[in-house]
């Protein structure tokens, strides 16, 4: 399995950008579909953002379209998350996520790695 290690969370102010990152290492990063979920206080883990393998197709859940941007960096064994227009309702745990699949879905069972998560918390 893929070790995965998430940074850049913090508090920060509605309207604010952050951008999270998330440090791969143990298998060959480019043979993983890569994903970010996110889980606030008493709710389920959710889907946010997935990149293919090369980084040519991401898909993204429909409250963060527009705001949010999904990105990989094969030669850093890296993927990020460009959080802009930050929104009280997206504060949560954010995990970056691998998956072995060649298609995964927006399923967190579809993702065997994971990280240990960073916090994000945006204040009206």
């Amino acid at each position: 399995q893929v070790q995965l290690v998430e940074s850049g969370g913090g508090l920060v102010q509605a309207g604010a950008s952050l951008r999270l990152s998330c440090a791969a290492s143990g298998r060959t990063f480019s043979n993983y579909y890569m994903g970010w979920f996110r889980q606030a206080p008493g709710k389920e883990r959710e889907f946010v953002a997935r990149i293919s393998r090369s980084g040519s197709l991401t898909a993204y859940t429909d409250s963060v379209k527009g705001r949010f941007t999904i990105s990989r960096d094969n030669a850093k064994n890296m993927v990020y998350l460009q959080m802009n227009s930050l929104k009280p309702e997206d504060t949560a745990v954010y995990y970056c996520a691998a998956s072995t699949l060649i298609n995964p879905n927006r399923d967190a069972a579809d993702f065997g790695s994971w990280g240990q998560g960073t916090q994000v918390t945006v204040s009206s």
